[in-house]
């Protein structure tokens, strides 16, 4: 793989990221995954689905975990509702992330991710230790498949995330690094945020957002914009990514499936942009 192919957050079926079809349309390279339903986390739908990817040259980079129940309807919802925090589905929630990291195996891919939820503050606390331990114990099961686990950022301080994998204790979990959601979880300056992690940053997505005002920071969202219009700042970007030795995928990530059109538009659009940017930096 050359430096910094281009790359798109894409699903099996689960509707989320573009449809397989606009990235072969785009002649994209490399794609995330969003994980399927557990009915077609089956043998036979991985081969098919590689099968579509082979056909199209499109190499599958990472497969993202995600579960029944989460809700990114405010900030306060999706810290009650998202990953692995909450207490009343953390167990059965672990397990099926298990279960997507098999389905990944299938799919011959060594990288699952996950938003992790809002990792407690309080690191003597309970909660805290528990997240710890299921955390662990899930790391185990992906060594054994030979893979690692990244962490998708911004629910966190970059502080705070470096703390809790530095908990963990377990060389196979790094980082997912997404821009926009430092902005739009109002957690930090994600150029500032990147140097701090760029050590354990393993994939990246290139999305972009604007700021919530300054006195709803944390609490209401920013928002998320087309790739180049937000205050993520991409050129910045990029050449931090160069800083820290990224060398991997640039995936684009633009979440408004309830507009195809725009969606297709916009990613184009990023394309475009980032072909631009790589030609001048590398």
């Amino acid at each position: 793989m050359s430096q910094w192919p281009i790359g798109v957050f894409t699903s099996v079926d689960a509707g989320l990221g573009v449809r397989l079809d606009v990235v072969e349309e785009l002649k994209i390279p490399t794609v995330q995954i969003h994980a399927p339903h557990q009915a077609t986390r089956t043998e036979a739908a991985a081969q098919e689905f590689l099968k579509k990817c082979q056909s199209s040259g499109i190499e599958v980079t990472c497969v993202f975990g995600g579960f029944e129940g989460e809700s990114y309807a405010s900030i306060a919802e999706s810290a009650r509702t998202v990953g692995l925090v909450p207490l009343e589905t953390r167990a059965a929630r672990a397990q099926e992330m298990k279960e997507i990291a098999d389905f990944a195996k299938l799919l011959g891919v060594s990288t699952v991710a996950l938003h992790i939820g809002f990792v407690p503050e309080d690191r003597n606390g309970d909660n805290y230790k528990g997240l710890l331990e299921v955390t662990r114990d899930l790391l185990d099961h992906i060594k054994q498949n030979g893979q690692q686990l990244n962490l998708e950022t911004g629910q966190e301080s970059a502080d705070h995330l470096l703390e809790f994998i530095s908990d963990v204790e377990r060389d196979n979990l790094f980082i997912n690094f997404d821009p926009a959601n430092m902005i739009l979880y109002g957690t930090g300056d994600p150029i500032e945020a990147l140097k701090k992690v760029g050590h354990l940053v393993r994939s990246i997505h290139c999305k972009d957002g604007t700021w919530a005002p300054e006195a709803d920071r944390g609490t209401a969202w920013g928002c998320e914009v087309a790739l180049g219009q937000g205050d993520v700042g991409m050129e910045t970007y990029l050449r931090t990514l160069k800083e820290i030795g990224y060398t991997g995928p640039l995936t684009i990530e633009r979440e408004i499936p309830e507009d195809r059109e725009k969606q297709k538009a916009d990613v184009g659009a990023a394309v475009s942009l980032l072909e631009e940017l790589r030609s001048n930096i590398l």
